[in-house]
């Protein structure tokens, strides 16, 4: 069974994703060059405004879960797994990550991909606040 949900979110004059490990999108409406993760601000909502039945299909270790992270006509796409542990109670962060640390702001571990992967034409796109993106998630 395949569980799907968007987030929109948009793009800010500091957007870096030079982050090696982990992808961030937040609903805080600033950030700084220090936040390197952080591809996305604005976003409806953080990890415990995802619906229940997302939250139960994220929480099984078996799950597979792609993130696609679109922008006008482009898309970049992340896999990862879900895991038991996950918590997903944040009201202002999302963080999908490459390693299994898992904490209340975690979507999805052991990714294949991190922000400084994301094409830099993409996050040049994400530098202007008019900027609007969407973060789907899909479980299977």
């Amino acid at each position: 069974m395949l569980v799907r949900f968007e987030i929109p979110f948009y793009g800010h004059p500091n957007m870096r994703a030079f982050h090696p490990r982990t992808i961030e999108i937040t609903t805080e409406p600033e950030l700084t060059v220090q936040g390197d993760c952080i591809v996305g601000v604005n976003a409806s909502c953080g990890c415990s405004g995802i619906p229940e039945q997302m939250k139960r299909a994220l929480r099984r270790s078996e799950s597979k879960i792609k993130i696609t992270i679109k922008v006008d006509e482009s898309s970049f796409v992340v896999f990862g797994n879900g895991h038991e542990d996950l918590v997903l109670e944040n009201t202002h962060d999302i963080v999908i990550r490459k390693s299994r640390y898992t904490c209340p702001r975690t979507l999805a571990i052991n990714c294949d991909k991190a922000s400084d992967d994301i094409p830099r034409k993409m996050i040049k796109q994400l530098q202007d606040p008019k900027t609007r993106g969407l973060f789907v998630i899909e479980v299977t």
